[in-house]
């Protein structure tokens, strides 16, 4: 796992893409104790993909595990009345 880490660089992490391509969008959930917009975001591909199945998902579309730069999607959320949420394996928000 250093490896990957190493390689991917500072400032990367992992996001769920739903239907990646030409109509893709990041994976967004609604917080209901927090009234919060958020993009579930993990540091490793090993923490997303084991929160992936407990994650609510729309049936019929294809998600995609991507790694994406911190401030791309940073930005990207912003505008779409988003905010970015680290979560752990479990699904948990890790507050920072």
């Amino acid at each position: 796992m250093a490896m990957a880490a190493k390689k991917q660089g500072k400032g990367w992490v992992y996001v769920f893409v739903r239907d990646p391509g030409s109509d893709e969008s990041f994976l967004g959930l609604y917080n209901e104790s927090e009234d919060l917009n958020l993009i579930p975001t993990f540091r490793s591909k090993e923490d997303a993909n084991d929160c992936f199945l407990s994650l609510p998902r729309e049936k019929g579309k294809k998600y995609e595990l991507q790694a994406v730069h911190i401030d791309e999607l940073n930005e990207d959320a912003v505008k779409s009345g988003f905010v970015v949420a680290m979560v752990d394996s479990e699904g948990k928000i890790i507050k920072e």
